[in-house]
């Protein structure tokens, strides 16, 4: 199949084209690179050694978005292109409506345009907001506590509206919870741009020395330790779930959602340790205030995802922690590392 991939220069994305060429399949990645870089798709085509056709622009360019779909044959889209940071979307709620919810709705016109009705959408376990317990499985009410999430809640609104209009879609809704890690060439991984919003790279850049002291924000939730417990999924497990979506997909399986997670929670405390294990040294840290729209506890109950997809993660937090130090030591910089 040839695969369009929004926002495939980003670190999911990035991961999911190596699947994805692992498969024998076709890639063509659009990306702005607001908040990933070119580079990463050039070490991806080193790492599979195959090629990716790339277009700079952001899906909100609808002209552009409908002259790739004129000059190639479109099977299938896995939409990964949103901005995704919680902090953020509390201080620029209107930044993340017209981003991430304008470019589906553009996207969606267009495929529908070209009668391309495949697509893998990348949801969050955000739209679960604090869950009444956990683990969480598939049917558990929906509430968002962020701007964030509201923007997937609605895009998972807006595709099942979708195909309620029109049962020949198919949809796949892959709800993440934290992915984590790298691959194991190291070369490539998650690089954020400015000081980290999420635990693992925050971490990660304690670690190498770029930041002083991990912020642990809030150590008096209702967990094993006080800090907020969650589950991480290694990103390369996360990518291979996408492999399994498009199987899902072509048996014409109409709307599907799951979980991708590997069902365990660790607490921030618990993910440092495990991290001051890969890399051999202690971290400093300090307790900051809850953040905005932080909740104690969320992790996954995955089964669905085995039993329909026949997908689960199988690496667990060493590894993920390893990989995860492999691909900040030997890119201090991020992709600015060069070579």
């Amino acid at each position: 199949m040839t695969i369009l991939v929004t926002g495939g220069a980003g670190y999911i994305g990035s991961h999911t084209i190596i699947e994805l060429h692992k498969a024998n399949h076709e890639v063509i990645v659009v990306d702005d690179l607001s908040n990933s870089s070119k580079e990463s798709l050039k070490r991806v085509e080193e790492i599979s050694g195959k090629q990716v056709k790339f277009y700079n622009f952001s899906v909100l360019n609808k002209d552009k978005l409908k002259g790739i779909f004129k000059t190639n044959k479109i099977d299938t889209v896995i939409h990964f292109a949103a901005f995704k940071a919680v902090g953020e979307s509390v201080a620029f709620p209107l930044k993340y409506y017209h981003n991430n919810i304008s470019g589906t709705v553009t996207l969606l016109e267009v495929m529908s345009e070209f009668n391309v009705k495949n697509i893998v959408f990348s949801s969050s376990a955000t739209v679960y907001g604090d869950p009444a317990r956990v683990p969480i499985d598939e049917s558990f009410a929906l509430s968002v506590t962020n701007p964030y999430g509201r923007t997937k809640l609605m895009m998972e609104e807006i595709l099942q509206d979708v195909y309620r209009a029109d049962n020949k879609w198919n949809i796949v809704i892959l709800r993440y919870f934290n992915p984590v890690g790298a691959h194991k060439s190291g070369r490539i991984g998650e690089d954020p741009n400015g000081i980290p919003n999420n635990l693992m790279p925050f971490i990660s850049q304690v670690a190498v020395g770029k930041l002083k002291e991990l912020a642990v924000f809030g150590d008096d939730y209702n967990t094993v330790d006080g800090t907020g417990v969650r589950d991480y999924i290694h990103v390369v497990d996360l990518a291979y779930g996408h492999v399994s979506a498009l199987k899902k997909i072509t048996d014409n399986s109409g709307l599907n959602i799951y979980n991708l997670g590997t069902g365990k929670g660790y607490s921030v405390l618990e993910t440092l340790h495990a991290f001051e294990a890969a890399c051999g040294k202690k971290l400093k840290y300090k307790v900051a205030p809850r953040r905005a729209g932080d909740i104690a506890s969320c992790y996954a109950l995955p089964d669905k995802a085995k039993r329909e997809l026949d997908w689960q993660a199988t690496r667990n937090m060493e590894e993920m922690c390893i990989d995860a130090w492999r691909w900040q030591t030997n890119n201090p910089e991020g992709y600015k590392s060069g070579k």
